[in-house]
């Protein structure tokens, strides 16, 4: 319930969901696999990598342009998380139970479970799936020098950067430095299969970004303003956040539940006296604080941006419980005459029951929008029934005006079944159309410059019948 449950009771969001959808919308209808696309036109203000909305094409070929095919992406993306870290820790600390623990507090952190990570169609918990596999893979390979994790962690590093751009590539430099730390920089340096893993990065991750910019002229000077400089050096919009957002968010609501546990497992690791603990310590401890560090000092400070701390910190967090646990499962009590140990299921019970009957809540009774959205997503929810087949919009035209992805969705929704209709803009208006109108604004200039019928349809949504111009 809380990867999968209910994706598709909200309509398309806005932002950024809405976005990244009508790319793959127009992807689906063009067959670009290169250039994304808005309203047909190159994308110049989203300009990541393609790899989440060719998983969205994908998805909609397979079940339709729907909620579900959009947001399918990330709940996959946070399943084969959970995945991930269960199949690691489990293998690592040779008991199933520690990747358990760790996975029911990942998919308990209220920032995770979320909307722009793994409840809706972002980049972030594909990215956050893909740094946290790379970084496993990393320092498996430093513990085993097996060349297969090599290439396996380049491949998913590379994955990353075609997910997010930069973004997939800012757990480098604690890796670097664990390498210098640990004396291991010889294993990659004088490794001919490092370089063989740099090659990949660069043909297929880097050399993505030069491709389109022969097909998209402006695409790498569009980079450098969204993804690199530009974003991270000034603020977007009208932030006022300061170098703590990122902790407070992490402190008081987004993984609240767990806060304390994480320097408890921060203390019984550093603490531990068995070696390999030490160094797979050392190893979280400066990826938390470098990825931490790094988006806390860019001015552009977006809440979704920590996601790919939570599997890190659901390990940390992890360690301790697990310590109890173990604790409690070899004590006198729990293993009297029980096949099955009681003691430590119990305590298990009584950390987990309240923020897992929490995050149910919040994905089985899905929240309705805020307030200050209800009008503004009042549109979408018309659309989203239409879709549905509770209103028949054939023949009909859509008229708004302003940035609206979250409604031109619906639009490709509805063609995609079929139904002719099309979205207008002022002055392309004509007698004997028929409009769909949702803006105030957009109605009182109908009337003013128009002989019109209308009907109200339900809430503030009417159609509008264009009987002549009257200044004409």
């Amino acid at each position: 319930m809380p990867v999968f449950g209910n994706l598709n009771t909200l309509p398309i969001r806005t932002w950024d969901e809405g976005r990244i959808a009508i790319n793959a919308c127009e992807m689906r209808a063009t067959g670009d696999l290169l250039v994304t696309t808005f309203n047909f036109k190159p994308d110049m203000w989203n300009t990541k990598p393609p790899l989440l909305v060719w998983c969205m094409v994908f998805f909609m070929k397979l079940i339709g342009v729907n909620e579900l095919s959009v947001r399918l992406p990330s709940a996959f993306a946070a399943f084969f998380s959970c995945l991930a870290l269960l199949l690691f820790l489990r293998r690592y600390f040779k008991d199933a139970w520690m990747g358990i623990i760790a996975v029911l507090i990942l998919i308990t952190a209220n920032g995770y479970i979320n909307y722009h990570v793994s409840r809706t169609g972002d980049y972030d918990a594909l990215l956050t799936f893909f740094t946290t596999v790379s970084c496993l893979y990393f320092y498996t390979f430093t513990e085993t020098n097996n060349k297969k994790f090599l290439y396996l962690f380049f491949i998913t590093l590379t994955c990353g950067v075609l997910t997010k751009g930069v973004a997939g590539l800012l757990f480098t430099p604690a890796l670097f430095l664990y390498c210098v730390i640990q004396k291991k920089l010889k294993l990659f340096f004088l490794n001919k299969h490092f370089y063989f893993g740099i090659g990949i990065l660069f043909l297929l991750g880097f050399g993505f970004y030069f491709l389109r910019e022969l097909h998209n002229p402006g695409y790498l000077e569009a980079i450098q303003e969204n993804e690199l400089g530009g974003r991270y050096l000034k603020s977007q919009g009208n932030q006022e956040f300061d170098f703590w957002f990122y902790y407070t968010n992490l402190t008081d609501r987004q993984f609240s539940a767990w806060i304390l546990f994480v320097p408890c497992g921060f203390l019984a690791g550093w603490f531990s006296k068995d070696p390999r603990m030490k160094r797979f310590i050392l190893f979280l401890t400066l990826l938390i604080f470098s990825f931490f560090i790094i988006i806390s000092a860019g001015k552009t400070r977006l809440e979704q941006y920590v996601a790919p701390l939570f599997p890190l910190l659901a390990i940390i967090s992890a360690l301790f419980i697990y310590y109890v646990f173990v604790i409690l499962r070899k004590t006198e009590f729990s293993t009297q005459q029980l096949s099955i140990s009681l003691l430590p299921l119990s305590f298990l019970l009584f950390v987990f029951a309240d923020p897992y009957a929490k995050i149910w809540n919040k994905t089985y009774h899905v929240r309705e929008d805020y307030t200050w959205e209800e009008q503004f997503y009042e549109i979408s929810y018309f659309f989203k029934s239409a879709v549905d087949g509770h209103y028949d919009l054939n023949g009909k035209y859509f008229l708004y005006d302003g940035y609206n992805a979250h409604t031109l969705f619906y639009i490709y929704a509805l063609q995609d079944k079929g139904v002719k209709i099309s979205q207008r803009f002022a002055p392309d208006i004509h007698a004997g159309e028929t409009f769909i109108v949702s803006q105030v604004s957009m109605r009182k200039m109908l009337e003013e410059n128009y002989t019109v019928t209308f009907q109200k349809v339900t809430g503030e949504i009417y159609y509008y019948k264009i009987l002549g111009d009257k200044n004409s």
